[in-house]
């Protein structure tokens, strides 16, 4: 590998606690840079698909997440580095408080993200109910870890000119930090959201138009010349490998060709299925995989492919609409029965399931695997998984401990007892608090969502049972 060193302007956006506007404030700033002319690279802090989905959307290029339970710090700076050496900037929204992390020393924090890629953050407080205490707030986070670079504020729900005016003078006078930016207090900023966060991008126009607005007009309100000149005081990095293989560039599978085919796998990728990470598929491509997008609402039969993988998103939203597609359904159920290698997470798993119950209604699923899920209103599993590689089972091998997450408001009922699972569930919850990774000929299907640089045999297995399969002995 030939290290290189590469100079990436780049900011982190921060906050003293969850709810403050990071997701408004970051789709804000991206929408202005990108009417200015600026080729963005988004990142999202932490385990997520949603928000990075509308940062996607926004960009037309994937949106990475860089999180340290599942990756290492070497592996963060690569993933960094690799998707974008070639942008204007790089800007990371964070999640949560940004000292909050696992434990009393921040581990996993928006913090150690930002120092990990040496990135200046910018502070977004929300003012409700406050004037020159931000000052006190925002010397906190300054100050309280001599590591991290707090570069500047954005001050957001600013009530009116007065309260603006106070709060300007407070934080320039007594933290000598720059105001970035002012959002004003009001409805034009909120954008609906559901369980698990924002409406996926890929569901609703209507909502995807009211996300645009709300980048317009959010983009007068910040000071994107000084955005710029701190992004771009940013330090090189470099310890990075200059060679990045298969690289996702965009939303329409550019960039991802094999370099030798070795077997066709078919990708869930509609309206319903939207949770993918890009360094999983980029991850098949490097293995061989040839990746076959199919939309589970519209197509009547699987493409011609060796495998499948069908990612999380929201079958219980359009559950009547999977039912009704009952060719497609039955299709996978066959090939499945066939030993056809089918690896599922979350939404996956409820969809290869008999039936998905959610507000007293009831619609059948591929029925392939021996189980039935219902909704409920309170998350079932909520955070990140630790599991180890116990069962047989086609993907992974025995003894391994994989680092993955969860987030699901449903739960299997009616299991078949005598079902097999692949992994035990070290930290987490899984399918019943034990176990995941339900196990059927050549089926994997849990609530675990992994991502590719924390199972790194996961892609070459898969795509390897893939050519067992299409050379008939699968």
């Amino acid at each position: 590998m030939t290290q290189q060193q590469i100079n990436i302007p780049r900011l982190v956006i921060g906050a003293p606690h969850g709810r403050s506007g990071k997701t408004t404030v970051t789709l804000a700033l991206v929408s202005g840079l990108l009417g200015r002319g600026v080729d963005v690279q988004p990142f999202k802090k932490g385990p997520d698909f949603i928000d990075p989905g509308w940062l996607s959307r926004l960009t037309g290029k994937p949106c990475r997440n860089l999180d340290s339970f599942m990756m290492s710090r070497a592996d963060i700076r690569q993933s960094f580095a690799r998707s974008a050496r070639h942008s204007g900037i790089a800007v990371v929204e964070g999640a949560m408080g940004l000292f909050d992390g696992l434990d009393l020393e921040g581990s996993g924090s928006t913090a150690e993200i930002a120092k990990i890629i040496k990135a200046p953050v910018i502070l977004v407080v929300d003012t409700t109910r406050m004037t020159r205490s931000v000052a006190a707030m925002v010397n906190g986070y300054r100050h309280f870890d001599p590591d991290l670079e707090v570069a500047g504020v954005i001050l957001n729900k600013v009530a009116r000119s007065r309260h603006e005016n106070m709060l300007r003078a407070a934080v320039e006078k007594y933290c000598g930090l720059p105001v970035l930016g002012v959002l004003p207090k009001g409805n034009e900023f909120n954008i609906p959201d559901r369980h698990l966060g924002l409406i996926p991008a890929a569901e609703d126009s209507e909502l995807a138009s009211m996300v645009d607005h709300a980048g317009r007009l959010a983009g007068k309100y910040l000071d994107l010349d000084g955005l710029l000149a701190i992004a771009a005081q940013a330090p090189s990095l470099d310890d990075v490998d200059g060679s990045p293989g298969p690289l996702l560039t965009s939303l329409d599978m550019g960039g991802l060709r094999p370099l030798r085919r070795r077997a066709g796998v078919g990708l869930a990728l509609d309206r319903v299925f939207t949770f993918y990470y890009p360094e999983n598929l980029e991850a098949l491509t490097a293995a061989g995989a040839e990746l076959a997008p199919f939309d589970t609402l519209r197509d009547t039969k699987l493409p011609e492919v060796d495998a499948l993988y069908i990612g999380g998103g929201f079958p219980e939203v359009f559950a009547g609409q999977l039912e009704a597609n009952e060719s497609l359904r039955e299709h996978i159920r066959q090939m499945i029965e066939s030993g056809l290698p089918v690896y599922a997470e979350c939404g996956g798993l409820m969809y290869l399931g008999r039936q998905v119950a959610w507000r007293d209604q009831a619609h059948r699923m591929v029925g392939a695997l021996p189980f039935d899920v219902e909704m409920l209103d309170k998350p079932q599993g909520h955070g990140y998984v630790a599991l180890q590689v116990e069962g047989d089972n086609p993907f992974f091998a025995g003894g391994a401990e994989i680092r993955c997450h969860e987030f699901h408001h449903s739960r299997v009922i009616n299991l078949d007892p005598g079902a097999r699972f692949a992994f035990r569930v070290k930290r987490g919850k899984g399918i019943d608090g034990r176990q995941d990774g339900l196990v059927y000929r050549n089926v994997v299907a849990g609530y675990s969502h992994i991502h590719a640089l924390a199972a790194p045999d996961w892609a070459e297995n898969l795509v390897r049972r893939a050519e067992v399969f299409r050379h008939g002995s699968g």
